[in-house]
């Protein structure tokens, strides 16, 4: 036997999740069926769920700032700069 679920949700983050699960072959159901299953195989959330500390926290703001941003004329520029030693 099914039951129906209902759930209120923001009208654009149903849909980019919809194009999401569309592009991989899903559906909303199939995601909710597939999530519940997580949740009692694992006996918890089926993803990790924080609360961010203070250094995530500044980090998070640091990647939304534009000017914090490093940009490079090419990957092998980006990876000279990821491998450089300091």
């Amino acid at each position: 036997m099914s039951i129906k679920i209902q759930a209120r949700i923001d009208e654009n983050l149903k849909t980019e999740g919809e194009l999401i699960l569309k592009k991989i072959g899903l559906t909303t159901t199939e995601l909710m069926r597939m999530t519940f299953r997580q949740l009692v195989m694992r006996k918890g959330l089926p993803f990790e769920a924080t609360i961010p500390n203070a250094q995530t926290l500044k980090s998070f703001d640091e990647a939304n700032d534009p000017s914090e941003n490093i940009t490079y004329k090419d990957a092998k520029s980006a990876l000279d700069d990821v491998w450089a030693e300091d």
